[in-house]
């Protein structure tokens, strides 16, 4: 089916080069992008979508969650949380580690076999939920360099977050990392105070040591630590920069406004490290963003983009047919997201209420290229309601 996006008030490229694409129109067809441009034709569309202005971006992606296995979170004892978490405008979660595995004995072996068990049942997405990037593989004690090869030969490209696995002699966990890198994996760590009983405090000295590829929760997850040590990792390395919900909002907008003089925001991503003793929050990714626009003094414009095409690129995401995701371009997957400015505000459009610190309406969310949410169930609701016309 052929859906046409139309009267877009901006649309969002996912590209921090060039966020803003042109054009006020989104033919979608085949689950793909086929075209943007000005006043695209909707006799060339079985469905025409009448956005009334609004901002259309790409899917959101949440490049730190904890999933376990399914819609079912252990930690928080509940269901449904994906299906939430998509109307909260997330079409993608990155696993940053199976962490809340029911009865993990954080042993080697049975890293490995979760990994593998949580990368191949997460490779389909499941009907109206974001769809999940599951297995990443968390440094327990008995892993070896061979478990990595094993895993990469399966897909597997994330270790899970370090510092929350069992193995704790700092130069084994580097050598490990060392390896995962050289098989062009993402690494992340964990930074900050401890977040659950048997992990660590990792500071900055430790993250220098270790060399990972992200600096995860750099804002606390949830405790922070030392701001000016954040500044040292900004300042010394060229790691990625990542902002979580679950952490502190005083240092998250102290490291975007840092990140920004350094003219360095390419190195900043986001996400919620939920679910968690925190809970399971649908918003928290756009909260997250809100708040680096509005506290951080971030463009939002620029801050959705990191949070698509920025985080997509930096974990090379793929849809299951190898399509680009977390970008609007002819070509790309179609994860769209339509974002108003919510009923109620001063402001005039999803950008200036996301400046002022109020989370935008979620219209309208598409999924390889399928209508899936016309209104969001955790958002306040849009300004003016989409129109959504009948099948031709």
């Amino acid at each position: 089916m052929r859906v046409l996006l139309a009267n877009c008030g901006a649309i969002v490229s996912g590209r921090l080069d060039a966020p803003l694409a042109d054009g006020d129109s989104i033919l979608v067809e085949d689950e793909l992008v086929r075209e943007v441009g000005f006043g695209i034709s909707p006799d060339r569309a079985d469905r025409v979508i009448d956005v009334r202005g609004a901002t259309v971006v790409p899917g959101l992606i949440d490049t730190h969650s904890h999933p376990v296995i399914g819609d079912f979170t252990p930690r928080q004892n509940a269901v449904g949380w994906t299906a939430r978490t998509l109307n909260g405008g997330v079409t993608s979660l990155v696993s940053a580690g199976e962490t809340h595995w029911p009865g993990r004995q954080k042993d080697g072996a049975e890293a490995a076999a979760i990994c593998a068990a949580a990368f191949l049942t997460s490779r389909t997405r499941q009907p109206g939920c974001s769809r999940v990037f599951g297995g990443a593989l968390l440094l327990d004690r008995g892993i070896t360099e061979q478990d990595l090869d094993t895993l990469h030969a399966l897909g597997v490209r994330r270790l899970g977050e370090i510092g929350l696995g069992s193995e704790k002699d700092v130069s084994r966990i580097a050598e490990l990392v060392a390896h995962a890198k050289s098989l062009g994996w993402v690494a992340p760590l964990h930074f900050g105070g401890a977040s659950v009983p048997g992990s660590s405090v990792v500071d900055a000295g430790m993250a220098l040591r270790i060399r990972p590829t992200v600096i995860s929760h750099a804002n606390g997850g949830p405790t922070a630590r030392p701001v000016e040590e954040a500044f040292a990792l900004i300042e010394e390395t060229e790691v990625a920069i990542e902002l979580v919900f679950a952490g502190n909002a005083q240092v998250a907008s102290q490291i975007v406004r840092k990140l920004g003089e350094r003219g360095e925001l390419h190195r900043l991503q986001f996400g919620t490290d939920t679910p968690s003793g925190t809970g399971v929050v649908p918003l928290a990714l756009l909260r997250t963003i809100t708040e680096a626009a509005s506290l951080g003094g971030l463009d939002p414009v620029q801050a959705l983009a990191i949070a698509s095409g920025v985080a997509a690129a930096r974990y090379g995401l793929l849809s299951p047919s190898g399509n680009p995701l977390g970008v609007i371009e002819a070509g790309a997957q179609a994860d769209l997201v339509v974002l108003s400015n919510p009923l109620g505000s001063e402001t005039a459009s999803a950008f200036d209420a996301m400046s002022n610190g109020n989370v935008p309406a979620v219209m309208v969310v598409l999924v390889d290229g399928e209508i899936v949410i016309t209104r969001s169930s955790v958002t306040p609701p849009p300004e003016h309601a989409a129109s959504l016309g009948g099948l031709a």
